[in-house]
């Protein structure tokens, strides 16, 4: 996980194709220059990093399922709920799961766990559309860097 890049998964642990659902996982470093405004000396994930690993887990899960013929743009977070706080160090599991696709738009239900403890969890909510010039070698690459195959779907 390299917050400053937002670069947020780390590996896939599970993508299950018939469940529409996948489960990753990343590891907060243990310095990273968001933490010197977040807060100095008392360092948190913020909650936008939070919402937007959440996001990343969903849209690899749809890049995966569509077998990479379209691009998932995050359009709408709702219901996003976050229960404590996240510090350097911590291992977090990321689920998501497709809960409707149609009209070339597609909602998902994520959440975050740190040993099985809730942190957060949200409804999102994402545009399809065809990849943007040169976007898809480097969504290929992404997906090659942490294990996903979406030949699996």
């Amino acid at each position: 996980m390299r917050l400053e890049y937002f670069d947020m998964i780390d590996q896939v642990a599970s993508f299950v194709p018939a469940e529409k659902r996948i489960v990753t996982r990343s590891t907060v470093p243990a310095a990273s220059p968001v933490f010197e405004g977040h807060f100095p000396g008392h360092p948190l994930v913020p909650g936008v990093l939070l919402t937007e690993t959440m996001a990343q887990a969903s849209g690899y899960l749809l890049l995966a399922l569509n077998r990479l013929s379209q691009m998932p743009f995050l359009m709408m977070v709702d219901k996003a709920r976050f229960r404590t706080f996240v510090e350097p160090q911590a291992v977090l599991d990321v689920s998501a799961e497709l809960v409707h696709e149609g009209s070339g738009y597609a909602a998902t239900k994520a959440k975050i766990t740190i040993d099985g403890k809730p942190i957060c969890d949200a409804e999102l909510r994402f545009r399809l559309m065809p990849f943007p010039a040169d976007m898809r070698a480097l969504m290929e690459a992404r997906i090659a860097a942490i294990g996903l195959n979406p030949e699996a779907a």
